[in-house]
């Protein structure tokens, strides 16, 4: 009968695996890693240095992943800051624009009320 230093599989391991077993997964190291932690689970047999490694390979991809979405919301971030700033200004913009319409028309009105009175 065969010892090995194997561990149970336990529900987060598993929750783990099947997390990311929902991914896409495009790079061989992962790929590889995924399938063999997959088999292990398969044949219920889960080697600590298995689960260790494999663990490591998932932090290390999805490390990698997760600063690429940080720096890409940033600048998302950083670009709606831009845009509500313009909108701001245009908004401001707009105001003035409707104020001096108001104004020249009150103007406009009055001349058009003084020439009706002279004839």
């Amino acid at each position: 009968m065969r010892r090995c230093p194997c561990m149970p599989v336990d529900a987060g391991l598993l929750a783990l695996v099947q997390r990311v077993g929902a991914f896409h997964i495009t790079q061989r190291g992962m790929k590889r890693a995924q399938a063999a932690i997959e088999a292990a689970i398969a044949q219920d047999d889960v080697e600590e240095t298995l689960r260790r490694s494999y663990v490591a390979e998932v932090r290390r991809y999805f490390s990698g992943f997760d600063s690429e979405a940080r720096t890409h919301l940033r600048d998302v971030d950083r670009r709606l800051e831009q845009i509500n700033q313009i909108h701001f200004n245009l908004t401001a913009e707009r105001g003035v624009a409707v104020k001096r319409i108001e104004a020249t028309s009150a103007v406009l009105s009055e001349l058009d009320a003084m020439a009706e009175r002279s004839t």
